[in-house]
């Protein structure tokens, strides 16, 4: 795709007129909505990509958040998922004022975020598959839309570095970027990283994050899907689509160890393999993965990842300090996000604050920095917990050590050469101490 944008970026007087331009514009928009105030009157005018149950979830959280919330434009690769994800928002009770998209602006197709994007539409929601979600990502920044994306936006080191630089993008323009790792809005973990932050543990020496559960859904196929097809409706076992269930699911424990210990891990080396799910159904994705992260403070932290029926199942983080741990779960059954003093004597901290639906909070949150006319942009921090998770996966595959510049740098695209409803090769199993770091 072209970057109108930045085209001639080395000449200044073009940038100077950019930044004029982009400036007036912020000035003009986020004015009226400054005018609005806490009301929200302003209209915010919703384009939906990517209608799975995620993305009607999305959706519909978007529309939630504020008065003045519109859905006006959707778009999906299948009319059967956008159809059903109209319907499905139409008959949710207190929405139905705030939808309209009529035939016109129901787009299908693999160009389908292009014409929503193209649409009078200023706040764009992708959940789409997260292998697509980088270009799409970039294409509504570039054509100055605000964004709530859900994670993870990336699958392999080249969707990571146009992630990297879209944020930068956004930042110059001045527009939303919101990403769907709920937990940076969650009460309880802002509380808790509060108390860690001033002390209440002492510095943090090593971690074990989890999500350990039984498998997903899995579609069958039909005999008049291709192979593209197929995979799509089958996103998570192809890891050019999902980026394996470490990325896909497993960012949220990751990215919760990263965002309280401050920065990324410097490496990884870890284990994985297929061993429950071997079915060819079940694409190539690993069913268990276990990571041992090292952070520039000299702090490791063990990631598990598993999705194979009748184990033991955990979904949590658990944080030792110098002077104490933090678990945001118990798995004896008692409260989490408590914080335990080592030794005796010491008073056990656990949040009693009230909960919030944080996936309906981080719209809010988005909505109301937009309407103030400082967005938020979460894109940086998102974009390396993605790959956090994307390196822990690579040295699973490949057996191999691998370190964050590594990951970062790597030119193995994932991506196919084409979009389009045909034949498409499942690629082989990964195979540690075969399978080469690219």
């Amino acid at each position: 795709m072209t970057d109108t944008n930045k085209q001639d970026q080395n000449r200044r007087d073009v940038m100077k007129v950019g930044a004029a331009t982009v400036a007036s514009a912020a000035f003009l928009r986020f004015g009226r909505m400054r005018e609005a105030g806490a009301a929200g009157s302003d209209e915010l005018r919703v384009g939906l990509i990517g209608c799975g149950g995620r993305g009607t979830g999305a959706a519909e959280q978007a529309l939630r958040a504020a008065a003045g919330v519109k859905l006006v434009a959707m778009g999906d690769v299948f009319k059967d998922r956008l159809d059903l994800s109209l319907k499905t928002l139409q008959g949710k009770e207190g929405l139905a004022d705030k939808i309209s998209v009529p035939p016109e602006r129901q787009f299908i197709g693999f160009d389908a975020y292009q014409k929503v994007i193209a649409q009078d539409v200023n706040y764009v929601v992708i959940a789409t598959p997260p292998g697509f979600k980088a270009a799409q990502i970039k294409a509504a920044i570039d054509a100055n839309k605000h964004v709530f994306t859900e994670k993870p936006m990336a699958v392999d080191g080249p969707t990571i570095r146009m992630c990297f630089e879209t944020y930068e993008a956004a930042k110059k323009k001045n527009l939303g970027l919101g990403v769907g790792l709920q937990r940076h809005h969650d009460k309880a973990y802002l509380e808790s990283l509060k108390r860690i932050q001033g002390g209440a543990m002492g510095d943090i020496t090593s971690g074990r994050v989890f999500w350990n559960q039984a498998s997903l859904w899995l579609k069958p196929r039909k005999p008049e899907w291709s192979d593209m097809e197929w995979q799509m409706r089958n996103w998570l076992y192809f890891t050019w689509l999902s980026g394996d269930h470490i990325v896909e699911q497993h960012i949220h424990n990751q990215d919760v160890a990263t965002w309280f210990i401050g920065k990324p891990p410097t490496s990884a080396v870890g284990m994985g393999g297929r061993q429950v799910r071997t079915d060819p159904a079940y694409g190539h994705v690993f069913d268990h993965f276990a990571i041992d992260y090292e952070y520039p403070t000299g702090a490791h932290v063990m990631s598990m990842a598993r999705q194979i029926p009748g184990c033991a199942n955990e979904v949590g983080e658990h944080l030792q300090g110098t002077k104490g741990r933090w678990d945001s779960t118990d798995p004896g059954g008692g409260k989490g996000h408590s914080i335990t003093p080592a030794g005796k004597g010491g008073k056990v901290w656990t949040f009693e604050g009230k909960s919030v639906n944080a996936y309906q909070q981080e719209h809010n949150d988005l909505i109301e920095s937009i309407r103030k006319g400082k967005p938020n942009n979460e894109l940086k921090y998102a974009t390396e917990s993605n790959l956090v998770a994307i390196m822990g996966r690579m040295s699973a595959y490949t057996g191999k050590k691998v370190t964050w510049e590594q990951a970062l740098n790597s030119k193995e695209s994932l991506l196919p050469a084409k979009f389009e409803l045909g034949k498409l090769a499942t690629p082989p199993v990964a195979v540690p101490g075969a399978t080469d770091i690219i």
